[in-house]
């Protein structure tokens, strides 16, 4: 992992040393905004719009596959040519998502999660595992000492075990889907909560205010719609 993010660092670095355009023109984002194809290593790549383009990818997948990234992914690393041309390798895992057809694409837990709405917020939706400890044979699903329907802890009653547990402790796993937002100023992931909707709104304070004079409620209902005002009066700009 600490290789990984040298090599991250390294590459970025590299990248802005080759590839600074001071030039670059800067575009509001609509929804006819295309990011540039190819993996996005940070996300102060995508905020460049810089990703490793597919021409700079070592494979042995066709360019032109539309499953091209999926192949590329299914490995445990990648090897690509930097901005200088020296070849690089990183692992799978580290790197931050990439973008097809002009759609971005963030990684979570190892699968690829389409931005479905960009802004200075934006939203999305991950479909994502969760681990809950549970107790089998306990009636609260969590242990409890003093509980056993047979006593087995009574040395003189006929079920007696000293090797006997009364509940097994199991780990069980299940998919949900999760809303995320993502502050497009620090990168910062963070859950499509309440809570976390007024911090960010928390920036501008005429529009803070007026979601505040809402009931919890309605808050509840309105987040996106809020989430939509905020991107509205803060367009976010992109270099093409």
């Amino acid at each position: 992992m600490r290789r990984g993010l040298l090599l991250i660092i390294t590459t970025v670095v590299s990248i802005n040393l080759a590839g600074q355009d001071p030039e670059r023109e800067m575009v509001e984002f609509t929804p006819d905004f295309r990011f540039n194809d190819g993996i996005f290593l940070t996300f102060e790549q995508v905020k460049e719009n810089k990703p490793i383009s597919k021409a700079k990818i070592l494979t042995s997948a066709d360019y032109n596959d539309r499953d091209f990234f999926k192949q590329v992914f299914a490995n445990d690393n990648i090897y690509f040519y930097d901005a200088m041309g020296i070849r690089q390798e990183i692992t799978t895992s580290d790197i931050w998502g990439y973008s097809r057809n002009g759609i971005l694409y963030v990684q979570i837990q190892g699968g690829f999660n389409r931005i479905t709405y960009v802004g200075n917020i934006c939203h999305f939706v991950a479909d994502i595992t969760t681990y809950n400890r549970r107790y089998y044979g306990s009636p609260y699903n969590y242990y409890d000492p003093y509980y056993s329907p047979y006593n087995y802890y009574n040395y003189y009653n006929p079920y007696y075990s000293p090797y006997y547990m009364p509940y097994r402790p199991t780990t069980m796993s299940r998919n949900e889907l999760v809303q995320y937002m993502i502050e497009f100023e620090t990168g910062k992931r963070i859950k499509y909560e309440l809570k976390n909707v007024e911090l960010l709104l928390m920036k501008d304070p005429e529009l803070y205010d007026e979601f505040l004079q809402l009931s919890r409620k309605k808050k509840k209902q309105m987040m996106f719609l809020y989430i939509r005002k905020y991107n509205e009066k803060h367009p976010l700009y992109l270099p093409k």
